[in-house]
């Protein structure tokens, strides 16, 4: 039997500090080996105890969450579990967060503050022994500045796309699509619909992230919005994303009914309703992340004579999804997160020029 995973947890909460190693150490493959009330605590304790995992608080006195996360990337790089507030602000650090290097988050609970956390138990027991595994992210790719929106050639604004690409995302999912959609042209005649593992409102967060470092426009999808050439709708958290057929062309129906392989917004949904409205017109990607989501229906989409996609396990945080679904047959193509972005590019025909006759056509037809 192996060693339990050695856990640190910083936290300036008292009852953090105790109730955190209680529901971890309810699973005998863990144990907590030490807590710190800040930052700098938790430095020298990382030092003397040798973790393998970090769960971090971000709101701490003295030393900060970010700022310590800067400390644990420069000079440790020791995979880290972020346990962030589920409030805007929140949020907000958790993206940079991940940004810095941590490996994934998990959110208090609304009764965490009464000391109830066991709802998050088995999450936050699940991605620990996911880091303790996976180690420091492997790969941390460099995302260039994209060119201001408004300096840039104008997009068919409002012209359908020519090809629709569905991904699925989770684990480590924040730093790949800022890497993938950042590369993506002005001029892409193409349409990304996203689900990323997230809950609700992290996902405003990170659509305004990726927005900011895209040359494309990227936004949280809309009930009722048509698709588009030239930008990527992120499923909002809590919510499954669908895609119809009205009467003006192929729109987003978002949902709240039940989840799917433990996920809402779910990767499965997701693919099923692309292969049914668009057939061989539709790109399907499997990105970085835990678990299995999308590997079911990403099948349907091969069967319609889509291409699925898979990201490499080289270039993942951890290749679950993937993984699967090139173990199962269902993928087409295996490609590295630094090659998809020229690759989905080429897979997406030129739009042709707009003449005064088109330019008259209801949005949100795919061609």
């Amino acid at each position: 039997m192996s060693d339990p995973i050695r856990v640190l947890v910083v936290d300036d909460s008292a009852l953090m500090r105790k109730l955190i190693p209680q529901i971890l150490e309810q699973d005998g493959s863990i144990k907590v080996v030490g807590t710190a009330m800040d930052g700098t605590f938790g430095l020298k304790k990382i030092e003397e105890l040798k973790p393998q995992v970090i769960t971090l608080d971000l709101e701490m006195p003295r030393m900060n969450g970010l700022e310590t996360m800067r400390e644990i990337t420069r000079r440790f790089r020791l995979p880290v579990i972020v346990f962030s507030a589920h409030s805007r602000n929140g949020a907000r650090a958790t993206l940079k967060a991940l940004s810095l290097g941590a490996f994934d988050f998990v959110t208090k609970p609304n009764a965490a503050a009464a000391g109830n956390l066991q709802e998050i138990a088995g999450e936050l027991a699940l991605k620990i022994k996911a880091a303790a595994k996976a180690g420091f992210p492997k790969v941390m790719m460099e995302v260039l500045p994209a060119r201001p929106k408004s300096t840039m050639p104008k997009v068919n604004r409002f012209r359908p796309p020519t090809r629709v690409i569905a991904v699925g995302v989770s684990t480590g999912g924040p730093n790949a699509l800022e890497y993938m959609l950042s590369q993506i042209p002005a001029d892409f005649s193409g349409c990304f619909l996203i689900v990323q593992h997230m809950p609700e409102g992290f996902t405003e967060m990170l659509a305004r992230r990726l927005d900011e470092s895209s040359m494309i426009k990227v936004r949280e999808a809309r009930s009722g919005e048509p698709l588009i050439a030239g930008q990527a709708l992120i499923c909002p958290g809590n919510r499954h994303i669908h895609i119809r057929r009205a009467a003006t062309g192929h729109i987003v129906v978002l949902s709240e009914t039940a989840r799917v392989n433990g996920h809402r917004p779910s990767a499965d949904v997701l693919f099923r309703s692309v292969a049914k409205e668009f057939g061989s017109q539709a790109i399907a990607l499997l990105m970085t992340g835990m678990g299995d989501d999308g590997v079911d229906a990403i099948r349907l989409i091969r069967d319609a004579g889509g291409l699925t996609l898979a990201q490499d396990s080289g270039s993942c945080v951890v290749d679950s999804m993937p993984r699967s679904a090139v173990e199962h047959g269902y993928i087409s193509r295996v490609i590295s997160l630094e090659a998809l972005p020229n690759f989905l590019y080429a897979q997406c025909p030129e739009l042709e020029e707009e003449s005064s006759e088109e330019s008259s056509v209801t949005p949100g037809r795919l061609q």
